[in-house]
């Protein structure tokens, strides 16, 4: 089965990674059009520069003793390893930012350790008090205090769309800047709330706040669209409110972050699934097929077919595929995104192949699957079971592969892989993938899916 990679989200988390964007690893996206660079317009010898937002002006003003770069260094030397952006919350010494600004130390913290610059350009160490990976949010503690500009609304914070927000941070390690957009509501298709920001922010701004005219902060800087004009994220400042309440100052931090984390991806999972299968799988038809998935605000599924070049006789074959997948996952370092579901079907049939010629092709089609390989540093190497079997209408080939995360216990990579055996001439091939699930969880979503795959004339 090819894969066809249709629904792609393209977002970047805006932390700088060795001086390169940290981007999230997503589906290639289709090609752009082409396009040819346009020389640019000399400017006239009177223009005038556009005229500064007082707005972003006063508030740059106000803000900027409690504006932070957070660094992670290597402590081998203090190489600077990432960067992103933080804020001193009220007048005391905690900062907020992102947990995929600080998720080096916390994971690694033989290897890394944190370090504030403001834009004065002093410096000193961090401490890691909290994370919450599920937002991406992180609390540190540095030995400076703020000066009370950036203050958390008491309450949920009332926005309109259109409203003014400015965004502040540290652009691509250039210097501290602020710049103007509006909030556009909460995006829908993510597991976790969102919120729309449309201006610009770019990497090295992850974890910086973006505030009101009147300056309360109404999210922090997480992540932009890399296929989008001005399409930028904030986390709501809801649950950095959360996350500051659940720090006690009086508790010493741990040291190695692992084991919140994997509660935390413990937690996710059970939510995840839960929604999955909070009601019988959909039911779609695909020729004589009945095939699940699962549309959502979260999962979404997009169709592709080559009948046209069939018609053509371009093609011996006509193939048709269906391919959902949820749209966010939880960043957990710059190599792993877990807790997501992906779910496939390909139903394959002969226009013009014999019986030999056609099970070739099918054949074909079911090895090409990756399944995961046995040097992949994150994951074991996968161990399947391959069985024949029949659902309520449908007998199959069922390969089942599960990999166990190595630094997280308890979580697993679920696959599921099938294709029909009831027709020398036709052929369904359906895939089911869920990251980051406990291993129960996993054969819950494995059983689900076989059950509901069947075909209509129940032969």
């Amino acid at each position: 089965m090819k894969l066809h990679r249709l629904a792609f989200t393209l977002t970047l988390p805006l932390a700088v990674l060795g001086g390169t964007a940290l981007a999230a690893p997503a589906p290639t996206a289709p090609p752009a059009a082409a396009t040819r660079p346009t020389a640019p317009e000399p400017a006239p010898a009177n223009a005038k520069l556009p005229t500064p937002s007082s707005a972003a002006q006063k508030l740059y003003s106000a803000a900027k003793a409690d504006l932070l770069q957070v660094r992670s260094l290597l402590r081998s030397g203090r190489t600077q390893s990432s960067v992103g952006s933080g804020f001193l919350v009220g007048t005391s010494n905690l900062v907020l930012t992102n947990y995929h600004v600080v998720s080096q130390f916390a994971l690694d913290p033989e290897t890394y350790t944190g370090e504030w610059v403001d834009t004065a350009g002093q410096r000193g160490n961090i401490e890691l008090l909290a994370v919450d990976v599920l937002h991406d949010l992180a609390v540190v503690r540095v030995n400076r205090y703020g000066t009370g500009v950036f203050k958390l609304p008491d309450g949920p914070l009332k926005l309109t769309q259109g409203q003014y927000l400015y965004s502040l941070g540290n652009p691509l390690d250039l210097g501290f800047a602020i710049s103007e957009g509006a909030y556009n509501g909460v995006i829908a298709r993510t597991f976790y709330d969102q919120l729309m920001f449309s201006g610009p922010i770019n990497s090295g701004m992850s974890g910086g706040p973006a505030v009101t005219a009147d300056g309360e902060v109404a999210g922090i800087n997480v992540s932009k669209r890399l296929d989008g004009e001005l399409v930028s994220f904030l986390v709501p400042v809801r649950y950095a409110q959360e996350l500051l309440r659940r720090v006690d100052p009086a508790v010493k931090p741990p040291q190695d972050f692992t084991a919140i984390v994997t509660q935390q991806l413990l937690a996710h999972q059970k939510a995840m699934v839960d929604q999955l299968l909070s009601g019988p799988l959909t039911l779609k038809t695909m020729g004589p097929y009945q095939v699940p998935v699962r549309e959502s605000e979260q999962m979404r599924c997009w169709g592709q077919s080559n009948a046209q070049a069939n018609a053509r006789g371009e093609k011996p074959f006509a193939v048709d595929n269906t391919s959902c997948t949820m749209e966010s996952a939880v960043f957990v370092s710059d190599t792993l995104q877990t807790g997501q579901v992906g779910i496939r079907h390909q139903y394959l049939r002969s226009t013009g192949l014999d019986r030999i010629r056609f099970a070739q092709l099918s054949s074909a089609s079911f090895k090409n699957e990756a399944l995961g390989s046995h040097g992949d540093r994150r994951l074991t190497g996968p161990e399947c079971t391959e069985q024949f079997i029949r659902t309520r209408s449908l007998p199959m080939r069922a390969v089942m592969c599960v990999r166990a995360y190595r630094k997280f216990a308890g979580l697993y990579d679920f696959t599921v892989l099938t294709a029909s055996t009831d027709d020398a001439l036709m052929n369904l091939q359906s895939r089911l993938d869920v990251r980051g699930v406990s291993y129960d969880n996993g054969m819950r979503s494995a059983r689900a899916f076989l059950q509901a795959l069947g075909r209509e004339d129940g032969r």
